[in-house]
């Protein structure tokens, strides 16, 4: 029998590493999928130094952010872990972008940080962390990721998000229904 996520098996047998920003639409991920009986795990990436960033909101994976995730995490019961990437994303990312700048070229940051970190990286360690997959707040269909999984054999990972509508109104309005869900 195939669960929500299209994954054989039951809900509860079915380990989920949710990427949480610190945003609402990754928390209500965790929730929703906490809510459907999955074993839900929460992860946080550190990109940059966790003590100059502690208060400020908005700053991407670091400062309030990690705290708001944290908070939702403990709030829905489940274990959140915090991934210290301060010196991966400063090689694949930010020393590109500087070295780029520099060439004259006009980088965009978020692309490399994507592709060599919220999605290689962090389906590494849903993997070594037991989970059969990864979810985000991002809007994607579940699909089978052989293009990017080390071991192309397991077409079982997925990268899963249950909203099915990508309008943000609606998953604020989910969010509201879980006033615990939702981060300041």
């Amino acid at each position: 029998m195939r669960n929500s996520l299209d994954i054989e098996g039951r809900p509860a047998d079915t380990r989920v590493v949710v990427a949480m920003s610190g945003g609402v639409d990754s928390a209500v991920t965790a929730a929703l999928l906490k809510a459907e009986g999955y074993d839900v795990v929460g992860v946080t990436l550190q990109l940059y130094d966790h003590g100059a960033a502690t208060h400020r909101k908005g700053a991407c994976c670091a400062g309030q952010d990690i705290h708001d995730a944290r908070m939702v995490a403990g709030s829905i019961g489940i274990p959140h872990y915090v991934l210290d990437f301060e010196s991966r994303f400063k090689a694949a990312v930010i020393d590109r972008f500087a070295d780029s700048y520099v060439a004259g070229e006009t980088p965009v940051p978020c692309v490399d940080c994507n592709q060599a970190i919220k999605f290689r990286d962090l389906l590494v360690t849903a993997r070594d962390l037991g989970a059969k997959v990864l979810a985000t707040g991002h809007y994607v269909a579940s699909r089978a990721l052989r293009a990017i999984s080390p071991r192309p054999r397991r077409a079982s990972w997925r990268a899963a998000m249950p909203c099915r509508s990508p309008k943000s109104p609606t998953v604020r309005t989910s969010a509201s229904c879980r006033p615990a869900v939702m981060p300041r």
